[in-house]
């Protein structure tokens, strides 16, 4: 329900799912993962993909956003990343680890500046308190669980809530992706108050030809949507959303890069966003790690770049 707007903090990777629920302003929203789970199976794509028809667009959109559905989910295939967040007045860069036990983040730089001795101690002091009240980690677990469930009533939505028209093929550093032009579909009648966020929105959808995986979503708002006849709150026209997501290897998918610009009145709050993400540095973590395993790894880490 609008009110609480997401904290763009933890481990915002889920990519699709959760940038639409950022959009949305729904939920405090960790930054999490995009995670593969087998891919659907399909032909092997010619050298040069041929159009698809109306029927074949409609297939492909439903099954891949399905497979994002399923990916958001997916926690066999953990990893740690650089996080850089940017907003107007601020830069802020952290290290991510996703655990069993939910993620967790160690603060590393502060407007691309390494952090002071003091705010060293404060984020060590931080983690220290995470270990003594295992309360806190478990809380936040619950909080990522949540906006799991409200991210995927969002992408459960997508199919019916545009309509998508083949838009030709786009060159992308990994390969060719189909582009899907997309616009509101006048007869989308959301069950759910957390798809709304998806009314008024016009723009492109990619998909990888081969993964068949979403590898960019742009999306501005057409016109304003109100929560609750207007009594809840409002999106004004005019936000604009881009997301990227890549192959960061082995079959991994993640988002690597999502700009959300969007004024909105929750309540009787008016709230601006605008903000930029780089996610980074992916690499494998151990399957099954617990979160205060992933805290003595950010500790050594912090004790080994400040040389103490």
């Amino acid at each position: 329900m609008p009110g609480q707007m997401p904290c763009l903090g933890r481990g915002m990777g889920r990519g699709l799912a959760w940038a639409l629920l950022l959009l949305a302003g729904l939920a405090t929203a960790a930054v999490a993962t995009t995670r593969l789970l087998a891919q659907p199976e399909s032909p092997a794509p010619s050298a040069t993909p041929a159009p698809l028809s109306n029927e074949e667009t409609q297939s492909l959109v439903k099954r891949v956003l399905q497979a994002e559905i399923n990916a958001a989910g997916d926690s066999a295939h953990p990893m740690q990343y650089r996080l850089r967040k940017v907003s107007p007045r601020l830069a802020t860069t952290k290290t991510i680890i996703e655990t069993k036990d939910g993620d967790v983040a160690r603060l590393v730089a502060v407007n691309d500046t390494p952090l002071s001795a003091q705010d060293e101690q404060n984020e060590a002091n931080r983690l220290q308190g995470l270990l003594r009240d295992p309360n806190l980690q478990r809380h936040r677990q619950e909080r990522e669980q949540g906006d799991t469930e409200r991210a995927r009533k969002v992408v459960r939505a997508l199919p019916d809530a545009f309509l998508y028209t083949f838009a030709g093929i786009a060159e992308t550093p990994q390969g060719p992706s189909y582009r899907f032009s997309f616009k509101p579909n006048p007869s989308f009648d959301p069950e759910d108050l957390e798809a709304q966020v998806l009314k008024g929105m016009a723009g492109e959808l990619w998909i990888d030809v081969a993964e068949q995986r979403v590898t960019r979503l742009e999306g501005k708002r057409i016109r304003d949507v109100d929560y609750g006849f207007g009594i809840l709150g409002k999106l004004d026209q005019g936000g604009t959303l881009l997301l990227e997501q890549a192959d960061v290897g082995n079959h991994q998918w993640r988002t690597t890069h999502m700009m959300l610009v969007m004024n909105a009145r929750l309540l009787f709050k008016s709230v601006k966003l605008d903000t930029t993400l780089d996610l980074s540095q992916y690499s494998p973590v151990t399957a099954g790690m617990s979160y205060q395993q992933a805290i003595q790894i950010l500790q050594d880490k912090s004790v080994t770049s400040t040389g103490r």
